[in-house]
């Protein structure tokens, strides 16, 4: 058996692949940017085609062509959860529908929850309706472009469209499934008929599977095009922010993954999905686990937002940052840029950044952005320890981590301790794992990562974040109803 894997993610800005030995270690990996389309305020779609078509195959053939014997296995994973409405022969009839970052199903998550009843909706999904919830898109698309529902024949995310090509099948995961509600219960790792009939009607719904299983295998044209044996076996996969989790080996009850990405997202392993209102209760991507996870919206591409704004790099504006001081001289932003998934859940939500003065600096904007996600990570992470999880440790990943400030800020404002691993590739190389796991070549217990260092807070900034903490927390039903007035007004100037 060859003893080689490639696994692909597709983020929300990039697609990152890498060539694996069986072992864990890293031969090869590339990356492609790309772009999202935000058409209207709320919107946020990707192009199948022109996003994670073409990445995957470009990074497949680039990783194939390094590979010195056969690939054993291959997995992707992507954003998620998103809803592509697709025809029978998988060709795409609109631009996919991005997760909670779009937010233009409110009226239909109103609506849904009002005809099936929150508190059952709680009890069915293990949390109730928000933007990241895949039916309310599907309802959307039936309401707002029947021509495009009346086409429509399958249901696919950014992994499974490309499973989909490369072999054929229709699948999705288990995990992804459980993003939308409220199709699917994590409760019975089923769909739940009676809904998914009320809302989907007869278009033919994925066969579910898990994570790590055998989805299909590469067909003769899918294996020409990469480059790749055909009957190369095509993993599952899942959506990305779990499959990143995997990287680092978090998979068991207690272990927390913090994902510093374009958004934040906290993934904390359970021994049986829990219910969490403001939350997302999911099922494994192994049989036999549970996830409770939530996510903000706005993070890395909020630091994006502050280095175009002012005209200066990310190492310029961190340096900047350091010479600030803890609580940025006493500013406070509110990071909802782009409305705002768990644990508020609101859509409407706007950014703030208060407390300015004259003398306040690019450094101190900079500092209260990344503070900014630290008190949102803070409010998300303590929300779902008062649902039921019981965090013991703490995984960080992603491009945030590489340098020591957004850490460290992090750490002083949570007041945790966080594991930096050896690899930070992130889900691409959870990906190789789960491919060598559907190729046989490992088995489900499986870790490759292991620590490199790690983060301890000060505890001489405690007592201040806290303080600042509270005021973070009081801001927001504060200020709620004049964001959504001007997100309102916002939508009338578009």
């Amino acid at each position: 058996m060859s003893d080689l894997v490639i696994g692909i993610d597709i983020g929300t800005g990039s697609t990152k692949g890498v060539l694996c030995d069986t072992s864990g270690n890293l031969i090869h990996s590339e990356v492609m940017r790309h772009e999202t389309s935000f058409p209207r305020p709320g919107w946020a779609e990707h192009d199948p085609d022109e996003v994670w078509w073409t990445d995957v195959i470009s990074i497949m053939k680039s990783l194939a062509m390094r590979a010195k014997g056969d690939v054993a296995g291959v997995c992707i994973s992507g954003i998620g959860p998103v809803f592509l409405a697709a025809d029978e022969r998988g060709v795409p009839l609109r631009p996919a529908i991005l997760y909670g970052v779009d937010t233009r199903s409110a009226q239909e998550i109103d609506d849904l929850t009002e005809r099936y009843g929150e508190d059952k909706v709680l009890e069915v999904c293990g949390n109730g309706m928000t933007s990241q919830s895949v039916g309310p898109k599907i309802e959307w698309v039936k309401r707002n472009e029947p021509e495009v529902w009346a086409k429509t024949r399958r249901f696919l995310m950014a992994h499974t469209y490309c499973v989909f090509h490369l072999t054929g099948e229709y699948v999705l995961d288990h995990l992804s499934a459980s993003m939308c509600e409220p199709l699917y219960s994590p409760f019975t790792n089923d769909w739940v008929d009676e809904w998914r009939k009320d809302i989907c009607g007869d278009l033919p719904m994925p066969r579910l599977m898990w994570s790590n299983e055998v989805a299909g295998y590469l067909t003769d044209n899918a294996a020409r095009i990469t480059g790749l044996r055909p009957g190369t076996p095509v993993a599952v996969g899942s959506t990305d922010a779990f499959v990143e989790a995997l990287s680092v080996g978090v998979r068991k009850p207690g272990q927390v993954m913090i994902m510093y990405g374009s958004t934040m997202v906290g993934v904390q392993i359970s021994e049986k999905a829990l219910v969490g209102p403001s939350l997302w209760s999911n099922a494994g991507l192994l049989e036999g686990t549970a996830n409770l996870s939530g996510g903000t919206s706005t993070t890395g591409s909020l630091t994006t937002w502050v280095s175009e704004l002012t005209g200066m790099g990310y190492d310029e504006l961190t340096e900047l940052a350091r010479q600030s001081t803890p609580g940025s001289n006493g500013l406070i932003m509110l990071p909802y840029f782009s409305g705002e998934r768990t644990p508020i859940a609101d859509p409407k939500a706007r950014g703030l950044l208060a407390g300015l003065n004259l003398t306040h600096k690019q450094g101190d904007i900079y500092r209260s952005a990344l503070e900014a996600t630290g008190f949102g990570s803070r409010h998300l992470l303590e929300t779902m320890q008062n649902c039921g999880g019981s965090p013991e440790e703490y995984w960080a990943v992603g491009g945030g981590t590489t340098t020591d400030l957004w850490p460290q800020v992090m750490s002083d404002i949570i007041g945790i301790t966080q594991k930096i691993p050896k690899v930070t590739i992130g889900a691409s190389y959870g990906d190789a794992l789960l491919a060598a796991m559907a190729a046989g070549a490992v088995d489900a217990d499986t870790t490759w990562n292991t620590a490199e260092r790690e983060i301890t807070p000060n505890p001489d900034n405690r007592e201040l974040y806290d303080e600042m903490f509270q005021i973070y927390l009081d801001l927001y039903p504060a200020t709620a109803d004049m964001s959504h007035r001007l997100t309102d007004i916002q939508a009338r100037l578009k």
